[in-house]
């Protein structure tokens, strides 16, 4: 039995990046050995294992057989005559099927070390177009190593595997799952970037493709380009180090956009509901987590208010404080003016511009969260008047900690 350790361990440890998770393939082995030894079995369609002390996964050594469509149409062969190099064989990209054994030595039978050094990302061989889930890889991959670029064969396999309608049959729990990864990664911007240059971006997210090539106002957005504007929002959320639920709502806030009626453009009157409204479409058919979802559609309805928050009667801010739920959850409340400034400063050399409606809104909410309501209601002789002295209080006080006159006029 031997021990080798794989994939993206070697490659992080040969870039000099630090690496939390390391995988380990192990031949000349069977799953009773394994087990003899205490290792825990948690693999369902092929045997891995958890070390009994460290809990890091080992698998037996695999090939693997394309009997279907989409990402589970696959057989899985387990058996101790695997050889390592037909167990990396099946691995995505080069700079992937790489391993090391106990003594340090760097077994590379796809020159993965010289993709390193060339900075390419190149798939391993042609059982890359039996599973679609790669092409999401492939472009979670370049939103991380931003200085690596696509071997010209293999995106032309990946273009190749969507024409073949591959994308159509991957499930929505994995295109989630490497979505909310590309997100995460340094500039999420080139997931979607790559995803568009394959064709993939159309069948996976055909409401963020519809973006592109819409025109927006360019005293607005310089940029003009509405997909080049959410592309630049979501970096912008990932500059800014900004959890995930921010970043999928810098990416959904503008998808009304694309249905803008052609005779208005490039104005985009009333597209917060528009993008509402296909903001819940697609976070429907990814099922996405629901603080993802909420967040996004919050976003999406109230971008344009908040935007606006310096022009607003205080008695809308408090209106607004109340529609978003801020007094009761002000850590989403947050999260969702963090998106806005993303939005803000994702345009063509605004990316510095001081944007003022967070901290007037979070001075609002604040003198709302002062307010005394159970005070209020206690003192209130005729019951039904209790909601509206509640809120007369949260509008005096909101007006006297933004210095606000009683007639402000709303523009």
């Amino acid at each position: 039995m031997q021990i080798f350790t794989v994939g993206g361990a070697v490659r992080d440890e040969l870039l000099g990046r630090p690496c939390d998770d390391h995988d380990y393939v192990v031949v000349g082995a069977t799953p009773e050995a394994l087990l003899a030894q205490g290792f825990r079995p948690v693999g369902k369609d092929f045997p891995v294992f958890l070390h009994p002390e460290t809990h890091a996964e080992y698998a037996l050594a695999r090939t693997e057989r394309k009997t279907g469509r989409g990402y589970h149409g696959f057989t899985f062969h387990a058996a101790p005559d695997v050889t390592l190099a037909e167990d990396l064989a099946r691995r995505d990209l080069t700079i992937n099927a790489m391993a090391r054994d106990e003594n340090g030595q760097i077994i590379d039978p796809f020159c993965g070390q010289q993709d390193l050094a060339s900075k390419i990302l190149r798939h391993v061989g042609p059982a890359f177009a039996e599973d679609p889930v790669r092409i999401l890889r492939i472009a979670r991959f370049a939103a991380r190593f931003t200085e690596f670029s696509i071997a010209p064969e293999t995106l032309a396999l990946m273009r190749q595997m969507v024409t073949a309608g591959e994308v159509d049959h991957l499930v929505a729990e994995r295109v989630w799952q490497e979505l909310a990864k590309g997100l995460m990664e340094v500039r999420p911007s080139r997931m979607f970037e790559v995803l568009r240059e394959c064709g993939a971006l159309v069948r996976l997210l055909p409401e963020v493709d519809a973006l592109f090539g819409v025109p927006q106002r360019a005293d607005y957005h310089p940029e003009i380009d509405t997909g080049i504007h959410a592309l630049l929002v979501i970096d912008q959320s990932a500059r800014r180090g900004f959890p995930l639920t921010v970043r999928y709502a810098a990416l959904c806030h503008d998808l009304g956009k694309a249905q803008t009626p052609a005779d208005i453009l490039p104005r985009h009157i009333g597209h917060e509901a528009r993008s509402e409204r296909l903001c819940a479409t697609l976070s429907e058919r990814l099922r996405v987590p629901n603080d993802c979802r909420e967040l996004a559609l919050l976003v999406a309805r109230h971008h344009g208010t908040i935007h606006r928050a310096g022009e607003l009667r205080v008695s809308t801010i408090v209106e607004l404080l109340e529609k978003c739920d801020a007094l009761r959850r002000p850590g989403r409340f947050t999260e969702l003016l963090d998106a806005c400034l993303c939005d803000y400063t994702g345009r063509t050399g605004w990316e510095n511009r001081n944007y003022d409606s967070p901290q007037r809104l979070l001075a609002a909410l604040a003198a709302v969260n002062g307010v005394d309501a159970g005070k209020i209601a206690a003192d209130c002789v005729d019951r039904g008047k209790i909601p509206e002295r509640i809120r007369r209080a949260r509008i005096a006080a909101v007006r006297e900690a933004l210095n606000e006159p009683a007639d402000q006029p709303e523009q």
